[in-house]
């Protein structure tokens, strides 16, 4: 009876050692102006640290980027993970070929591709600026990461581009458990082909998408690597998000201000938290 137990205990132990014990430890963290230096003191500050986050125009700043990365990436790499798999999802010749050109991007380094997509819209030689002088008829040198709008939309277009083949693979493998009795019985009957998917596939992968939607939400409002790698916040913080922004503040801002990134990082959790249960909680209704 305890062999289960037994198994599952190095993944516990881990889990609790580095996931767990951080995020009470932030939480912790987050009501004292901590301090990382031998001997210093680490006064309690209560939810001041909180208070100051609500009038912090950077912070302002970090939650339009999120709800602008949301928003923008979320849907895009849905519709189309959603639509490969419907393509991809009979055996065509050379499927698995296909297959795999989708999902490669996917198992890619994170910060490989950051470089890949900086040196591609690099304001000299990027492959961008070339090509666009070829519409244009003359030279372009458009810096595309030191600009705010720009450089969002070179990160949200590798986001997409990599995060697309992870809502395929998952859509492809729900895609699998649709009863084709039912498709069928519904072209019989004279559905149209929307009809079809917007009555019998789309409800029978209801559970799929709302693992997808709730994940892609989450790993969205944690963005960082790719904005890290190509614009690095700026220009003057105009790209930062939450994570960036407390990393900033943790280690690269000179004041090396603990408390303060905890408080950032604890609110998004618990956000997080919120709008994931919301989530969850509505699309279960819709079920019923």
């Amino acid at each position: 009876m305890a062999t289960p137990y037994l198994l599952l205990l190095p993944a516990a132990a881990v889990y609790a050692l580095f996931t767990a014990y951080p995020v009470f430890r932030q939480f912790e963290i987050s009501f004292f102006n901590w301090h990382i230096f031998p001997g210093a003191s680490n006064p309690y500050v209560g939810f001041s640290n909180y208070t100051q986050l609500f009038h912090d125009p950077i912070v302002r700043t970090a939650a339009l980027n999120s709800f602008l990365f949301i928003v923008v990436t979320v849907p895009l790499q849905m519709v189309v993970g959603m639509f490969a798999a419907a393509v991809l999802a009979d055996r065509l010749p050379g499927g698995a070929l296909w297959r795999a050109a989708v999902y490669i991007p996917v198992v890619t380094s994170w910060v490989v591709v950051s470089w890949v997509f900086a040196s591609l819209f690099a304001s000299q030689g990027g492959v961008a600026n070339v090509v666009l002088g070829l519409f244009t008829g003359h030279h372009e040198s458009i810096p595309w990461t030191a600009q705010t709008w720009t450089a969002n939309g070179v990160i949200w277009l590798l986001s997409i581009w990599k995060g697309i083949g992870w809502s395929f693979i998952i859509f492809l493998a729900a895609l699998d458990g649709v009863p084709r009795d039912q498709m069928e019985a519904a072209r019989v009957d004279g559905a149209s082909e929307r009809r079809v998917w917007s009555h019998v596939v789309i409800p029978s992968m209801r559970a799929a998408i709302t693992f997808v939607l709730v994940l892609l939400v989450i790993g969205g409002a944690q963005v960082f690597t790719q904005i890290y790698e190509v614009s690095g916040g700026g220009p003057y913080n105009s790209t930062q998000t939450f994570m960036t922004y407390a990393r900033w503040l943790a280690f690269s801002s000179g004041l090396f201000e603990f408390g303060y990134a905890s408080a950032l990082g604890s609110l998004l959790a618990l956000v997080l938290f919120g709008f994931s249960w919301l989530e969850i909680h509505v699309l279960r209704q819709q079920e019923l």
